[in-house]
């Protein structure tokens, strides 16, 4: 059956209420945290990143303000807070735009989410249509592991592959959630040891395409409220796209998010 394209006014509104955009669950509290922790250079909120920029957490508010839609006024330190859907239309045009650029230049890509829950249907279905484009999926580093620390002495991560979407699994081999960049970072050095080329676009979110973006290669990827690093990288030059969203909605509220991007793109 065929899903029909929504408008942009259609989309606005699916956004708003399956809450992808406008009040979204993440809490104000939580987000003013995590801006304070990007401030402080805390690792977990770098996503890979090394921003050049002083970035205060009152420049970091600024920023989501300006590209996120977060509300602006400071004393607003408590409850809701909100995600412009406006800002994540375009964010999405802008998505589907480099989505059909690598299309139609049969580009090298890695598809990946630290968003194991939520997104691995659309990485997935991202990755169908454009290697039915000509497009070259690449799966590199396939098995490596690394230790995450923790007060217990640390997790085994492994990189794995649902199709050609690169998650990190865990000892029992469950798909993980992860803001880490360790795995990009390991796929990358796999492919320059072998003299490979690196990847013309790596689609993904969190360290994926913020450890892309530092290593210079060309990244786009989807960001919620309360992970700024992905606009700060926008910001400064490293990370193509970011699309505001919450990342971790029911996986087919994204559906006619999908349908959009698609036909924009004219892959469909």
């Amino acid at each position: 059956m065929t899903v029909a394209v929504p408008t942009p006014a259609e989309l606005r509104s699916h956004l708003v209420r399956g809450r992808i955009a406008g009040d979204v669950a993440t809490s104000r509290e939580n987000n003013l945290r995590h801006y304070r922790l990007m401030s402080e250079r805390h690792p977990g909120h770098l996503f890979g990143l090394e921003p050049d920029g002083r970035w205060t957490a009152a420049d970091v508010l600024d920023l989501m303000v300006r590209r996120c839609g977060v509300v602006a006024d400071p004393a607003h330190r408590n409850g809701q807070d909100t995600i412009d859907p406006d800002l994540t239309i375009a964010g999405l045009d802008a998505y589907a735009d480099r989505v059909a650029l690598a299309a139609a230049r049969r580009e090298r890509v890695i598809v990946a989410t630290g968003h194991p829950n939520g997104l691995k249907d659309w990485y997935r279905t991202l990755a169908r249509v454009l290697r039915d484009a000509g497009c070259t999926i690449l799966r590199p580093a396939r098995g490596w592991t690394y230790r995450t620390p923790t007060a217990e002495g640390g997790h085994t991560r492994t990189v794995r592959y649902a199709g050609d979407v690169a998650m990190v699994t865990d000892d029992a081999g469950d798909f993980r959630h992860t803001h880490s960049a360790r795995a990009i970072r390991a796929m990358l050095a796999e492919l320059a040891a072998r003299r490979e080329p690196l990847p013309d676009l790596v689609i993904g979110d969190h360290g994926w395409a913020g450890g892309a973006g530092q290593a210079g290669v060309a990244a786009i990827g989807f960001a919620d409220c309360n992970d700024p690093a992905l606009f700060v990288g926008a910001e400064e030059g490293r990370v193509e796209v970011v699309v505001p969203l919450d990342d971790n909605v029911a996986p087919h509220l994204y559906k006619p998010l999908m349908t959009y991007v698609l036909a924009r793109s004219q892959l469909s």
